[in-house]
């Protein structure tokens, strides 16, 4: 079973997410309203971390979006940011850092429990408030890439093992390798690292590279 925390310094929200966790059987292991919170249940009772945070865009504790996502993204949680969406910098600040993706909490709330089973999957979160966040601006999506990068980006993100992508692109397989290690050096130049393959499926979507996931019989997203 998927285990869930929910932070968010409204009980009201954390108590309906909550309701909803359970009737769509998702563990809700820790409900509270920061991160230093959860942090300290994760320490005193020694227990996994969740799969999936659902973490409001700003808590009334004075952290920031940034150093909240990255916090628990390093204890090893997957992050989807529960927002109004109506700071779109803020936003754009929160994918930067490494949240997964966003959903708006005038959503339906079934949609909420939808996102954190999508997540939980190892699947990217692509929806509206998402591409509004990013959406024209440059200084958020631009990594510099060659054309080279781009369309070996684009083939391996896609799910193609990179052998395969070499092959297709009419090149050594060692130089289809070096273009992705630089477009993970780019992507961390810019502070919107992609140290996995997920991560490289979600910033090829996010810069417009590769328009939705694709699949391919011969290797998944984990692949090559």
């Amino acid at each position: 079973m998927t285990r869930v925390a929910l932070i968010d310094d409204h009980e009201s929200v954390r108590l309906g997410l909550e309701a909803a966790c359970a009737r769509a059987a998702l563990d809700v292991v820790f409900s509270g309203s920061n991160v230093t919170e959860y942090l300290d249940w994760r320490a005193f009772s020694a227990a996994l971390p969740a799969d999936v945070v659902v973490l409001d865009l700003t808590l009334g504790d004075g952290t920031t979006v940034t150093e909240n996502v990255r916090a628990l993204v390093r204890d090893g949680s997957s992050v989807i940011i529960h927002s109004v969406a109506d700071r779109p910098a803020a936003v754009r600040e929160a994918l930067a850092a490494g949240a997964t993706g966003i959903v708006s909490k005038a959503s339906p709330i079934g949609d909420v429990t939808a996102a954190i089973a999508t997540v939980a999957r190892g699947e990217p979160l692509n929806n509206v408030e998402w591409a509004s966040a990013v959406e024209g601006d440059r200084a958020f999506a631009d990594a510099q890439l060659s054309a080279r990068e781009r369309d070996v980006l684009r083939l391996y993100a896609a799910g193609l093992p990179l052998k395969v992508v070499a092959d297709r692109l009419g090149v050594a397989y060692s130089t289809a390798k070096e273009n992705i290690t630089r477009v993970r050096v780019k992507y961390v130049e810019v502070g919107r690292p992609a140290p996995t393959k997920v991560d490289l499926l979600r910033r090829a979507m996010e810069d417009g590279i590769l328009v939705e996931p694709a699949s391919d019989p011969g290797g998944g997203v984990g692949g090559g």
